[in-house]
């Protein structure tokens, strides 16, 4: 006879299941985010996971030869699905279908899991969970830009983190863009020379001009082709890359769209000089983000300490909130044309961070465990259970009446719980409970109470 074969449990690599006391945090973080972005009067929307491919379509892409590759696509005979990647391309969506009945400027925010085919690391995965405010309409770009700006710093103090630990860094495409035009990049290079200029944090300097010359081998062998720059042009873009302040940016460019960029610079922090988080605010112009369909603001947000990996080894995390300007995202779309601006916080990566750091604590009820001692009392038992949830606290009832009060214990002992109501026959005769609390330094700690004081009583130790 052939032997059932069995499966093995696990999750695929970038994948990564959550709960206890971690997930308890996350959703902390996520609710505190949440407060600030309701506090700026952002209002919540909610898209599936899934949209028609052709609408979607990928702003990610590295392989030139096939545009999907960096999504999760599904193609049957009928039509073309794909897994977002981001928040935004189904906001573009949205907006475009439902515009009519939206009110301008469209202030969003949206929590989810994205997905992308990338390869993963302890602080990157292929699905995980974004939490982003839009702003979409015909506004004040600087207004805008700078509310974003506002949001994510605001965000990142509510949690507990200082100024000191945080940078959120902003730069405009059009500057680099002029810059590219000057220097005569063709136009089918041109993307690939931002996604090079984009990975700065990640390869250093040497890098970035390895890719965009010839090309870069990394440690495993693998080669990545280059952009085939000349050496001029290399040289000129790795200057601009050690350019840090404004007036640095006017000496050196001179190119329309660069000065636009650098104006729009200027106005940003005018208005950000208005409000309480101009200190957590730096320009960077080597912050390009990877995403093609922004057009002028970027911001990019990274933390100031390191954090330890699954090996032990201290590492930069990168960028936990980022995002930019897309005046042409929703204009792809039949009879819609609206200017956005907003950002994502990558929330498992920032929750990797807080995690190590202890700034954010959870305080949980623990359940109270209420034991069976004797089978014949088992209504008796249910009515406890009942009082206590009925009165907002948070109970069970031990699930097999078989097993002793030993075994009972034990179960409260591994799920950490701290009280536990324990009754038999004569506790039920002279309308008496016994409270014992599981966590305490003395030695077989409990009170026995009258049966009508339980609620109060609970109500002082929880």
């Amino acid at each position: 006879m052939n032997k059932e074969k069995k499966l093995q449990a696990s999750l695929p690599k970038g994948f990564k299941d959550r709960w206890g006391d971690e997930l308890n945090l996350k959703n902390k973080l996520v609710d505190t985010i949440k407060d600030v972005f309701i506090n700026y009067s952002f209002e919540q929307l909610e898209t599936p996971e899934f949209e028609k491919s052709e609408n979607i379509g990928s702003f990610l892409a590295e392989d030139e030869t096939n545009p999907m590759s960096d999504v999760f696509s599904f193609v049957n005979e009928k039509e073309s699905l794909t897994l977002r990647y981001d928040l935004s391309a189904p906001l573009a969506r949205f907006c475009a279908e439902n515009f009519r009945d939206l009110v301008f400027p469209y202030k969003r925010f949206a929590y989810g899991n994205v997905f992308r085919q990338e390869k993963a690391d302890s602080a990157r995965f292929r699905s995980f969970a974004q939490l982003d405010a839009d702003i979409i309409g015909d506004v004040n770009p600087s207004q805008a830009d700078a509310e974003i700006c506002n949001i994510i710093s605001e965000s990142f103090k509510k949690i507990g983190l200082t100024d000191k630990q945080f940078t959120i860094n902003v730069s405009n495409k059009k500057i680099l863009q002029g810059l590219i035009n000057d220097l005569k990049i063709e136009e089918n290079k041109q993307y690939k020379v931002l996604k090079s200029i984009d990975k700065l944090d990640r390869l250093g300097i040497k890098g970035v001009e390895e890719l965009l010359k010839k090309g870069r081998e990394d440690q495993s062998g693998a080669f990545t082709k280059g952009c085939d720059l000349s050496d001029n042009q290399v040289l000129e873009i790795i200057n601009f890359l050690n350019l840090k302040e404004i007036k640095d940016l006017k000496f050196n460019l001179k190119n329309e769209l660069s000065i636009e960029g650098i104006n729009e610079l200027e106005e940003l922090f005018e208005v950000l000089s208005f409000g309480n988080n101009q200190d957590s605010i730096s320009i960077d112009v080597t912050k390009i983000r990877g995403l093609s369909y922004y057009t002028g603001f970027l911001v990019e947000t990274n933390l100031n300490f390191k954090v330890t990996n699954a090996k032990g080894k201290e590492i930069n995390i990168g960028s936990v909130a980022s995002g930019g300007r897309y005046d042409n995202l929703i204009a792809r779309f039949k009879g819609a044309d609206y200017k956005g601006s907003g950002m994502s916080i990558g929330i498992d990566r920032l929750l990797y961070a807080v995690n190590q750091l202890g700034k954010i604590k959870v305080n949980k009820t623990k359940p109270v465990l209420v034991c069976i001692l004797d089978k014949k009392f088992i209504q008796k038992y249910y009515e406890i259970v009942n009082e206590l949830r009925n009165n907002n606290i948070p109970a069970e009832i031990y699930l097999d009446q078989n097993k002793n009060l030993k075994k009972q214990l034990q179960y409260a002992d591994r799920k950490k719980l701290d009280l536990a109501i324990i009754c038999g026959e004569n506790e039920f005769k002279d309308e008496k409970l016994t409270i014992k609390k599981l966590n305490s330094s003395k030695e077989n700690d409990q009170l026995s109470i009258s049966r009508n004081e339980l609620i109060n009583e609970i109500k002082k130790l929880i």
